[in-house]
């Protein structure tokens, strides 16, 4: 059995956590192939490597890493396209409007923590409907990003909260990871991206398949019974 303390605040990743963000990534680096006469990559081989960003769907779509020449072309080239269209089918995930809605009427905040460069945080939230955030850190606010704690303590200081006071919620092995180097309780969410890497082998302290597990994981630790395993 998991038992975790009851937070003061959740603290949530955003792509692939909040909101599913993949299908306008997707876009963005198939515009790339196809201005290069290319076939669009499939989005089932897309979709799994949302959660990094512009090196997910890069190396899906080009089998570039960063280190690699031509890369940062088609970096630059990937972000442009994004931010041109960033919201066009981007949304929060089913549950999340619920979840969200019950962490206030708990009483406690909520807050975003992404390694998404804030050009492209601060204008996407309030078009999917996340700018009443009571904090948002974005890839580029600290010095280093996830998995390093940085993003984690900087979220949990502008709350005014020790780290161990929120929870952190994330569907990718650099969400957990960071979560525990900062002394947070973690909860990955089985309904996000997930990457390469099974959750189950995350050792978060709770995996979930929806938001509406999470809430009651809440409900239940507020109230003293918290009985669900990880």
């Amino acid at each position: 059995m998991t038992q975790i303390n009851p937070p003061r605040a959740i603290l949530f990743d955003l792509d692939g956590t909040l909101a599913d963000t993949a299908p306008d990534l997707a876009a963005a680096v198939n515009l790339l192939r196809t201005e290069r006469g290319l076939e669009p990559t499939a989005y089932e081989l897309l979709r799994p490597t949302a959660s990094a960003g512009a090196r997910g769907m890069i190396g899906a779509a080009f089998g570039l890493k960063p280190e690699d020449e031509g890369y940062l072309p088609l970096r630059d080239g990937f972000f442009a396209n994004y931010q041109a269209a960033m919201a066009v089918h981007s949304s929060l995930f089913p549950g999340i409007v619920e979840l969200l809605a019950g962490i206030e009427q708990a009483g406690l905040q909520w807050g975003i923590v992404t390694n998404k460069p804030a050009r492209f945080t601060d204008p996407l939230l309030p078009q999917i409907g996340l700018a009443h955030a009571a904090c948002v850190v974005s890839g580029d606010t600290t010095a280093h990003a996830k998995p390093h704690p940085a993003p984690l303590f900087e979220a949990a200081a502008r709350l005014g909260l020790a780290p161990e006071q929120c929870w952190y919620v994330g569907d990718d092995l650099r969400d957990i990871e960071a979560g525990k180097a900062a002394a947070m309780p973690t909860i990955a969410c089985g309904w996000g991206y997930c990457g390469a890497v099974e959750p189950q082998g995350w050792q978060a302290d709770y995996l979930f398949d929806s938001p509406s597990q999470l809430l009651v994981l809440l409900q239940e630790s507020l109230s003293g019974r918290s009985e669900l395993a990880a």
